[in-house]
């Protein structure tokens, strides 16, 4: 396959692996950051190219990625006076990573064919650990042809990519991920909890339970640092709440009832309050163990 020149804006936890794989699969990828020392970070450790802003990573791309924080970054970076959209050319392509709204993907869709240019809304799954082995899940919304295009080079850091439907259907997809997601996580803390709380080897617990019905992704991944009180992982509570309170806008669009995972979202509220946001969503159990 050619390699192409790529650009990719926002170099966080996710980001910077994800733009990492493209150059090792030897593009040339032109990479902006809000924080000028992570750019400067990433370019040390993978080569590529610093840009200034996002409309210069974008000039002369055939693809330009992105994977910010919210609906407003990803605003900024697309639409500003030195977006993505005002440095892209004609028939270049715009793939969206951030999880954000569905709203904001149709909004950004429609400016963007005003450019000629197509949009992809393609958020992930699989956390930092997922993007940094080149493993992530990612639900794409969008045009085939422009689904046909990207995947080559989405497949650099994801190992399973589908194309659900029209422009936004990528973000309501990532939703039933996160509602699902944070309702298994839940379960598992309380289950945990309850083994604690009555006096059993938990490890020998979940070992039992790893090979039965109750088996997931979470008690494989989380279970450990659950019982050991070990929160250092990327995903955090300030992050997950904001992909809940997007959730819950959704949900109160097309009528759908999700009252586990609003009681969830309130649980990730509390512990924003008890200043424990930074820590990796799995604390959910912190407020089990320790309410105040």
């Amino acid at each position: 396959m050619a390699k192409d020149k790529l650009g990719f804006i926002g170099l966080g936890n996710m980001g910077y692996p994800m733009a990492g794989h493209l150059t090792k699969a030897g593009h040339e990828v032109s990479v902006y950051n809000r924080t000028e020392a992570k750019a400067d970070a990433w370019v040390k450790e993978y080569g590529g190219i610093k840009a200034l802003t996002p409309a210069i990573a974008a000039e002369g791309a055939k693809i330009v990625f992105a994977c910010v924080g919210n609906d407003e970054d990803l605003r900024e970076i697309a639409l500003g006076e030195q977006g993505v959209l005002s440095g892209l050319q004609q028939g270049s392509i715009f793939v969206d990573h951030t999880t954000a709204s569905a709203e904001v993907e149709r909004h950004l869709a429609t400016i963007a064919a005003d450019h000629g240019i197509e949009l992809l809304d393609a958020p992930v799954s699989g956390g930092q650990e997922g993007a940094q082995k080149g493993v992530l899940t990612v639900m794409a919304g969008g045009s085939q042809d422009a689904f046909d295009e990207a995947e080559p080079i989405i497949k650099h850091y994801a190992r399973a990519i589908t194309l659900m439907g029209p422009i936004g259907a990528g973000q309501l997809t990532k939703m039933v991920n996160q509602i699902c997601y944070v309702g298994t996580e839940q379960g598992l803390a309380e289950g945990l909890n309850f083994a604690m709380r009555a006096g059993l080897d938990v490890r020998r617990v979940v070992n039992v339970m790893s090979k039965g019905a109750a088996q997931s992704w979470q008690m494989e991944n989380r279970a450990d640092a659950m019982i050991d009180d070990e929160f250092n992982f990327g995903f955090t509570v300030d992050w997950m709440k904001k992909d809940l309170r997007i959730v819950l806008d959704e949900a109160r669009r097309n009528g759908s009832l999700v009252p586990n995972t609003a009681l969830i979202e309130g649980y990730l509220d509390q512990l924003h309050v008890r200043g424990e946001g930074h820590f990796d969503n799995s604390a959910l159990i912190r407020l089990l163990r320790n309410p105040k």
